[in-house]
């Protein structure tokens, strides 16, 4: 064999062994349900679950407490399926959270409460079209 073809062999192999590592730390987006499921399974993998912040009549969201560091804080997060569920979140709160239209929390299930790792909002002022109005 040529040198070119065992370096082309060795870098495809390389490139195969990467995919394959990556491809084990991907997690999977489900409702509260499932994450639940999963953890009592003994599933310990990152988990991702979208939903919206729970708004109380005047807007404001609900179940909002902060620690008195303002280090960490939990909120009521509803799934796609309109299931309620407290989530830990031990950073502080991220700027513009509560204008957010959809959060995604990054965690699981420990002790029956969800602690999330990380929080990814969507605001809706970002993705939003502008429309003209003709008179």
């Amino acid at each position: 064999m040529k040198r070119t073809h065992i370096i082309a062999i060795v870098i495809i192999a390389a490139a195969i062994g990467i995919i394959i590592a990556t491809a084990g730390d991907a997690s999977t987006y489900v409702d509260f349900d499932q994450a639940y499921q999963m953890a009592e399974s003994g599933n310990k993998d990152q988990i991702h679950v979208v939903g919206q912040l729970k708004k109380d009549s005047e807007g404001h969201v609900a179940g909002l407490q902060n620690s008195p560091d303002k280090l960490s804080f939990s909120f009521v997060l509803v799934d796609d399926k309109n299931k309620e569920q407290n989530v830990i979140y031990n950073e502080p709160m991220p700027p513009d959270f509560l204008k957010s239209e959809k959060v995604v929390v990054v965690g699981g299930y420990q002790h029956d409460q969800f602690i999330a790792k990380k929080i990814l909002l969507k605001c809706p002022s970002k993705y939003q079209e502008n429309k003209l109005v003709k008179n």
